[in-house]
Parts: C-alpha cells; structure tokens; sequence
C-alpha cells in the first residue's frame, strides 16, 4: 500500500501524512506520525523481542551453550561479512555514506518465520529452532548496535531518571502484579523518559522486556509473567505495530530515488549484496568454522542445504533494517530512499531465493515420510501365507 501510494499521482498526500504531528511539545513528544511509527508503536514489537529473548536465555535454547553455540555463531557471521561487504561497496563514496554500514546487519524474525511457515510444512522442526534462535541473537545484537552506534547525543540526567518507574516496573513484575493500571503508566514514563535521554526509544521497549521474570513461581500453574504478556501484546506487535510502521517507512518514491537509476547506487547495492550475499557467506561460515574446530554439531536431522535455506532467510531485513536506515541517514532523505529500495529489493530477493532451496528441500522431506509411512504400513501387515500349516 505504501509503495503504491507513494508512487501514484497523490505521492505528496502520503507524504503529507507521515509528516502531521501531534503530542505535547513540552516534553519534546511533537512528534511526526512517522516518527510515532519508529518510536512509539516499534518499542512495543522490541518489547516482544525483549520478552522472547528472555525466555530464550532463561529457559530455551540459548541456557544450552553447546545447543546455542551453531546459531549464535551464525547470527554473529551473519552481521559482520554483510557489514563489511557494505562498507567494502561504500568505500571512497560520499562522506557519511558508512554510517549505514549496519543496516544489512538485521533479520527480520516475523517475516523470515512467516516465509519458513508457507515454504517449509514438512521441513524438520529443528530447522525453525536454528532459525529462531539465530534471530533472537540478531534482535540482541541490532539492539546493542542501535543504542551504541546510532545515539547522537545522550542526556544523562534523563537516562538516570528512566530508571526509576523501570525498576518500579521490575519491582511489580517480579512479584507478578499483572495490574495494567500499574503496570502501563511505569513503562510508558520509561519511554519517555529514555526517548528524552536521546537514546532510541525503541531500547525501552527491550528494557522493559528483559525486567519480566518467566519462570512461575513454585508451585503455581499456568504460564509464567513473560509468556503471559508476550500472548497478550505478540498480537498488537504483528497487527498494529510493525504494519504500521511499514506503512510509513516503505513508501519510497522510486522516481523520487532516481528511478532504475537507484539500482545502480552504492548504497543500494551495499544493501542487496549485504543481505543477499553477505548473509549467506556469513551464516555459513561462521557456522562451519564453529563446526570444523568445536564439538557443536547440528541436529540429526539437518543438512549443510538446510543451513543454506536459512541462511538465505537471514537475508530478509526489512523492519529493522528500515530503522537502522532512518537512523543512520534521517527519514525522509535521499540517502533514506535508496535504503528502502536496497532493504525492499534485498528482502524480496533473499525471500524468493530461499523458496527455491527450500521448496526442493521440502519435497525431499515429504517423500522420506512418505517412504516412511509406507514401510511402516508394510511391516504392519500380517503375512497370510505364513502359518503353522506350512503352506
């Protein structure tokens, strides 16, 4: 829809759009609807995050370092190569153009998950397991770099304040309070107030997650604080937070962008092969050499043309790689159009591409059960013409 509209003869209405503002201008939260998107509706999708990264490091497989080693490594190749194949393509060009060296660092875990679901039905769950944690490790990583690389200015006095509605917050989580009424009004101040102190706003919304407990309490039944919450928001995230967010950051004008033209950039070609190639070798890599001089091993039931489906799927930027671009080169720029169509570009091939590999995977699977399944149908008929008879 974005692209659509911004592209049609009533781009300027789109634009229009993203630029209204609203909020109270004394606490500095006049913010464009735009901005809303990437500051406000995105700290809810990372508060997801933070609460799946916390189950992951607490009670999945990221407790396992001998389980998690593969995808860590994988997730960590898969944000240097593509980084420096950006910052390779980008050499010599104009000043300022590497501070977008990270934005083809980021997988998009929702729809790189959701391309797996259509694609791989009978793939073997441990593939999504590799993946999955592969992406948490990579939110981890592309959250550290927004709040190291992408804070131009820090207000220490706010920061320091943010921290007390936030440990009032851990305080009432930690002992299981689920009142909203409490609960809300703490982590809405911490945003504010993190937002004030000029780093991204979006880190809050980690924050916050990280400081839910996901264990229950001994003795207790149902599902602990964590999983609650993450059942509870997961749906406002993926139908609200992120489309809308989209909608706002991928409206790129192609003729605004220089048309075709803006294929041959650097910066949009930094993106592409970043994500399309640089994931790849990345993820491949580093898991081979952990591999080659370690005792971690895939599970029984992968392949190396698995790991190259998936690593393919790590190619898919999209939502965080957008905000790294707005961050990195100001939304609504030049420099910003040319990364939407890189990031857009990039994803599209990435996603295709990994269809391909693995559809023809999946249907090597599907024939193994179905072998499978007839072998067993066989062995369990009973033969007829052996008996006591002799016959």
């Amino acid at each position: 829809m974005a692209l659509a509209w911004a592209n049609s003869p009533w781009g300027d209405a789109y634009t229009a759009l993203g630029e209204v503002r609203l909020g109270p201008a004394g606490l500095h939260l006049d913010l464009t609807l735009a901005q809303w998107a990437a500051d406000g509706l995105l700290a809810v999708f990372f508060f997801v995050a933070g609460l799946e990264l916390k189950r992951e490091f607490v009670a999945g497989d990221l407790r396992d370092v001998r389980r998690a080693s593969l995808p860590v490594a994988a997730a960590v190749g898969g944000m240097i190569v593509p980084a420096m194949l950006f910052v390779v393509v980008n050499l010599g060009g104009e000043p300022g153009v590497l501070r977008g060296w990270a934005i083809p660092t980021a997988t998009d875990i929702a729809f790189a998950l959701a391309v797996l679901a259509v694609v791989g039905r009978h793939l073997p769950s441990a593939l999504r397991t590799f993946l999955l944690t592969l992406a948490v490790v990579d939110d981890l990583l592309a959250i550290v770099v927004i709040a190291v690389f992408y804070t131009a200015s820090l207000d220490v006095v706010a920061l320091a304040l943010a921290l007390v509605p936030l440990g009032l917050f851990t305080l009432l989580v930690q002992r299981r309070v689920r009142a909203w009424w409490l609960l809300l009004p703490l982590a809405v101040a911490t945003w504010v107030l993190v937002h004030e102190s000029g780093v991204h706003a979006t880190v809050a919304g980690v924050l916050l997650g990280f400081a839910v407990p996901v264990r229950r309490r001994s003795g207790g039944s149902g599902p602990g604080l964590a999983e609650h919450l993450e059942h509870r928001f997961r749906p406002l995230s993926a139908g609200i937070a992120v489309p809308v967010f989209a909608f706002f950051s991928a409206g790129v004008s192609v003729a605004g962008a220089g048309g075709v033209a803006a294929f041959g950039q650097r910066i949009t070609l930094g993106i592409v092969i970043g994500l399309v190639v640089g994931k790849v070798v990345g993820i491949l890599g580093a898991t081979w050499l952990v591999q080659r001089f370690t005792r971690a091993e895939f599970a029984d039931d992968l392949s190396w043309w698995d790991v190259l489906g998936l690593a393919l799927l790590g190619g898919i930027g999209f939502t965080v790689s957008l905000l790294v671009g707005e961050l990195a080169y100001g939304a609504g720029t030049p420099r910003d159009d040319l990364v939407k169509v890189g990031v857009l570009t990039g994803s599209l091939l990435a996603a295709l591409l990994a269809t391909v590999v693995l559809r023809a995977r999946t249907r090597i699977y599907r024939r193994m059960e179905e072998e499978e399944t007839q072998d067993a149908d066989d062995d369990g008929i009973p033969d007829v013409y052996q008996g006591g008879s002799g016959e």
